[in-house]
């Protein structure tokens, strides 16, 4: 499937934050990419704020611009708050959840994870990290791969990530999806209000 493969250094620099995961770029050269990158900024317009903001979540969750278009979609045809619906649909995606869960250390590594069919989902495994999750499935690593490195690493580093939305069992390497995330237990840096104004014009 489709995904970002570009340098990870450049977008961070682009909106000054470690979107791909910790930077050394970023401590090093704390502005933005390019030959003009140490130059005045210009004054953005308001679409421009608005652009760059859906771009920031777009690879923070490793989406491509259709995958994008068709949560937003999903979300403006609930009824509710369309900017935390989109951000709850993200939240609810496979890989993001391994992640969250502290399964795999990055949400790269989570997609990499269900992809080559080491994550189950209600005891089946599924490989679609687009996959959504619903209130009470169960999110757990297969069998043959409890004893995967990279897994117990990445459990031993972050296991002690809590989020009220999810509750994690040790002993047998499965976490549950208690309800979907409400805005205030994301911790995204998104603006999701900008992201409804731009797909509103």
């Amino acid at each position: 499937m489709a995904r970002y493969t570009g340098p990870r250094a450049r977008i961070s620099r682009r909106f000054n934050e470690p979107i791909l995961g910790e930077n050394k770029a970023l401590q090093k050269k704390n502005y933005a990419p390019g030959m003009h990158g140490r130059g005045k900024k210009r004054k953005q317009s308001e679409y421009a704020i608005q652009l760059a903001e859906k771009q920031k979540a777009k690879y923070i969750y490793g989406l491509l611009e259709r995958q994008f278009a068709k949560l937003f979609d999903t979300a403006s045809r609930k009824s509710g708050v369309t900017g935390e619906l989109l951000l709850q649909l993200l939240e609810a995606r496979l890989d993001n959840t391994v992640y969250r869960l502290g399964i795999a250390p990055t949400r790269r590594a989570a997609r990499q994870l269900v992809s080559h069919c080491h994550i189950t989902v209600n005891g089946e495994i599924v490989n679609v990290p687009s996959y959504t999750l619903r209130p009470g499935d169960a999110v757990g690593v297969r069998e043959r791969s409890k004893s995967l490195e990279v897994i117990t690493n990445s459990l031993s580093v972050q296991g002690a990530k809590k989020y009220n939305w999810l509750e994690w069992n040790v002993q047998e390497m499965e976490g549950k999806i208690i309800n979907l995330p409400p805005r205030q237990d994301i911790p995204e840096n998104i603006n999701e209000q900008l992201i409804v104004e731009l797909y509103s014009k």
